[in-house]
């Protein structure tokens, strides 16, 4: 059976094929994982995690916020980009949006986490780290394999609490310790970055055959170019010679291209001649 929901132009990082279905997108991990689609309900996992948090029809102010403070207002499932929609606005401007919720808005640093988990035991991680530049809330680049000890922690706990007798990879996102969304698959656009013994990991476990986790990942950097660039064979081409691979990105709204690499002076390099601004 392949992988459920692969991208036409990442096909080829999918290898072994698994046996059984394996959802990729969240669509696909919703369908086939019908014991443990209650994690896309984005409003039940603030709520779980004490966030002071409500459907859109109750008022921030009923819950003794006041009306300037800013909230986050976004849809309560999503599995057409998890993002799409999500704004901040103040409180007293909350509107009667049907199927969306507002939470309080979280900050400090972002992070995503990957897990493999086995009957509801978590077996492996891959951290990344948001970079505290952003566009639109969305962080610019991510840093793929960081070492995040309390994250940890945090994330076998709620595994261990939310997925019982689930097996197979998941991944939840965290903005300054606290969740923000959850999803039955991983970040798809990190796995080039997991090293070699990840996907065929990954297919033993889903399989039942003998599983034994990944080393830890060797990392690297994915950033994000959004906004106008020169996506030019010539650029393209400079891009690969320092070691940066350039993905156009053609199904993201706002971002034309992914870069991925091992090193981080490279990939800011990259960015900074694809689009003439440089990161910091």
């Amino acid at each position: 059976m392949p992988f459920i929901g692969v991208l036409p132009e990442r096909e080829s990082l999918f290898k072994p094929a698994p046996r059984r279905e394996v959802p990729v997108s969240d669509a696909a991990a919703w369908r086939l994982n019908p014991a443990h689609r209650h994690i896309y309900d984005k409003l039940r996992l603030a709520l779980a995690a004490g966030l002071t948090a409500a459907p859109c029809g109750v008022a921030p102010m009923d819950l003794g916020l006041a009306p300037a403070t800013e909230v986050f207002v976004k849809p309560i499932t999503n599995l057409a980009g998890m993002g799409l929609s999500a704004r901040a606005l103040r409180a007293d401007e909350v509107p009667l949006e049907p199927g969306s919720y507002w939470s309080e808005r979280l900050t400090g640093t972002h992070t995503s986490s990957d897990c493999l988990v086995q009957d509801g035991e978590p077996r492996w991680f891959a951290h990344t780290r948001g970079s505290d530049e952003k566009d639109a809330s969305r962080p610019l680049y991510w840093q793929i394999g960081a070492e995040l000890p309390e994250v940890e922690a945090w994330v076998g706990d709620w595994v261990r609490r939310t997925l019982g007798g689930y097996t197979g990879l998941c991944n939840i996102e965290l903005i300054g310790g606290r969740p923000i969304e959850a999803h039955l698959r991983g970040s798809n656009g990190f796995f080039d970055l997991y090293g070699p013994d990840f996907l065929p990991a990954w297919v033993a476990l889903v399989d039942g055959e003998s599983f034994s986790p990944p080393p830890p990942i060797p990392g690297g950097y994915v950033i994000s170019v959004f906004g106008e660039a020169d996506l030019s064979a010539a650029n393209r081409q400079a891009a690969e010679a320092l070691g940066v691979k350039v993905q156009p990105d053609p199904s993201t709204p706002g971002r034309a291209a992914i870069l991925r690499c091992r090193e981080r002076k490279a990939g800011f390099e990259a960015y900074r001649r694809l689009t003439g601004r440089a990161l910091v």
